[in-house]
């Protein structure tokens, strides 16, 4: 059994995926197992990384899967100690992933790990971890304190303020673009929840693994370089699959009520940021087309996934 086993799911993101995985074998121990789970890629994903690293494990799904379906394919095929996912646009940098292995060894209490993601100029980028939902948090975002006040440790609370991710902290989420577990803690968690598609699915399993006692952290020593949304670069489709994942995770981890409170605060904030963008003169920016397709993203998954990303249901 080997150390590691590092899945990485890939959609369309090819160039990013290959530099990825040679970050991780220049970084990692010669043993470590990596394993890519391509969700239908249409660019040669798959032929190149079999070309270039014949020694990678290359998954063909041939239809997109989404993030945690993939993820739980890919885990399935793995045999290391450790189960590391990374985002196929982050580059591991000089010994991130040992350190994380050797914190999870020393603190196994905390059952999930994160790191730090950078900036190619090295500076944080902070969506290696987030504070957890809450109504407060919600309101925030209905009333644009979150905007007006961001980074405020009270009014964006889900950005975890001012923090640079430069010390060992427990957090609610760590996200998947980074995150180690060991496989056995991984297996008695049951993996990623494959109602979620893109976005939120992480966030459920994070807060998931605090309700069977499990104090998710992140290890500041355990860098990445994280170039943000290589298989959504578009932002205007982006915002309703995170709002889709977003109110997926409020009735998952919420009672009926509280979530649809939540749900109303989110929408309510959409709204807001779609009257200043047309106030601007822009009709067609971000939040004027998450609120043109608020009926899409509300639903949440898994008939978001459907109408947002065009796939049809499967027949019953």
């Amino acid at each position: 059994m080997t150390t590691l086993s590092v899945i990485i799911v890939s959609y369309n993101t090819r160039e990013d995926t290959e530099a990825c995985i040679a970050s991780v074998f220049g970084n990692a121990p010669a043993d470590t197992q990596v394993i890519v789970v391509d969700n239908g890629s249409t660019d040669g994903t798959a032929a190149a990384i079999r070309d270039r690293f014949p020694g990678v494990i290359v998954d063909e799904a041939n239809e997109n899967l989404g993030f945690a379906r993939g993820v739980n394919r890919g885990v399935a095929q793995a045999d290391g100690d450790y189960i590391v996912l990374l985002n196929p646009d982050t580059v591991v940098l000089t010994d991130g992933l040992m350190a994380l292995v050797a914190f999870a060894r020393q603190h196994p209490e905390n059952g999930v790990y994160g790191g730090r993601t950078e900036r190619r100029d090295g500076s944080v980028e902070r969506s290696s971890c987030w504070g957890a939902p809450t109504l407060w948090s919600l309101f925030c975002f209905a009333t644009g304190l979150s905007t007006a006040f961001r980074g405020s440790a009270v009014f964006d609370p889900e950005s975890l303020g001012r923090w640079q991710r430069d010390s060992v902290r427990e957090v609610p989420i760590v996200t998947g673009c980074l995150l180690l577990m060991r496989r056995e803690d991984w297996n008695a968690l049951g993996g990623m929840d494959e109602t979620f598609f893109l976005y939120g699915e992480d966030a459920e399993f994070s807060i998931r693994a605090a309700r069977h006692g499990w104090r998710p952290v992140i290890v500041p020593e355990a860098a990445v370089i994280h170039d943000v949304g290589g298989s959504t670069s578009v932002s205007t489709q982006k915002m309703s699959l995170v709002l889709a994942g977003k109110t997926t995770l409020l009735r998952h981890v919420w009672s009926p009520r509280r979530a649809r409170a939540g749900c109303a605060l989110l929408l309510a904030g959409v709204g807001l940021r779609t009257v200043l963008e047309r106030a601007r003169g822009r009709r067609d920016g971000t939040w004027g087309v998450a609120w043109r397709r608020r009926s899409d993203w509300l639903a949440g998954y898994p008939s978001a996934k459907h109408t947002l990303f065009g796939i049809p249901p499967v027949a019953a």
